[in-house]
């Protein structure tokens, strides 16, 4: 599965590259998130519940940025294991450029998952990937906005 899209953010570079590498922040945003911790600068923690259709799975797994390139971009790469409902890895490349006051987030997501969600259908599988990407946007929008309004 692939996916693409922006957001715009109203909250300078520097300020939304920031709450992208909080983990508290990343916590708040990401539907179902139960912990992230970091292990290092690069590498987190995670447990993440998700429903699916009928089935609904905990996934534990480890998150871990590569391609550094403060403030500008970098590559977030996880993967996560489900017990008997499967896996699911993917990883995204994440741009954010300057425009006015305002930060436009581009990102390009690759997913795949395995065992018994991958059973589901890529229908359903890829609708419920894109709900939960337009949620964590959505989310990170608000906390982000919501921080910058705090600063200043």
């Amino acid at each position: 599965m692939e996916m693409e899209g922006e957001e715009r953010i109203a909250a300078r570079r520097d300020a939304v590259w920031q709450c992208l590498n909080d983990p508290e922040i990343l916590k708040q945003c990401i539907p179902g998130c139960q912990s992230l911790e970091a292990k290092s600068a690069t590498e987190l923690a995670a447990v993440v519940k998700v429903k699916i259709g009928p089935v609904s799975a905990t996934f534990n797994g480890n998150v871990i940025l590569s391609n550094l390139s403060p403030p500008d971009s970098y590559t977030i790469s996880g993967e996560g294991k489900g017990g008997i409902a499967g896996f699911a890895k993917g990883r995204a490349d994440v741009a954010l450029e300057e425009e006015n006051d305002e930060t436009v987030l581009r990102y390009a997501v690759k997913a795949e998952v395995g065992g018994k969600i991958a059973q589901l259908g890529s229908r359903l599988i890829d609708s419920t990937a894109r709900k939960l990407a337009q949620q964590f946007f959505a989310n990170f929008n608000l906390a982000v906005s919501g921080e910058a309004e705090a600063a200043s």
